[in-house]
């Protein structure tokens, strides 16, 4: 599974708003690694903002 897959995965299973950290600390995950993801993910659009630095997926 790539890491990718893990940070969508993690957003899915949470059910709520999650920010870079928490899911870098819930996957196991380096911050910048999610970081990066969440940015690639964002541009993609599968990924919401509903406040700032917070996440959930489309």
């Amino acid at each position: 599974m790539s890491n990718e897959e893990i940070v969508m995965k993690t957003f899915k299973e949470a059910g709520i708003a999650l920010s870079a950290g928490d899911v870098a600390e819930i996957s196991g995950l380096d911050k910048k690694e999610v970081d990066k993801i969440i940015k690639k993910l964002k541009k993609e659009e599968k990924l919401d903002s509903p406040k700032r630095c917070y996440y959930v997926p489309k």
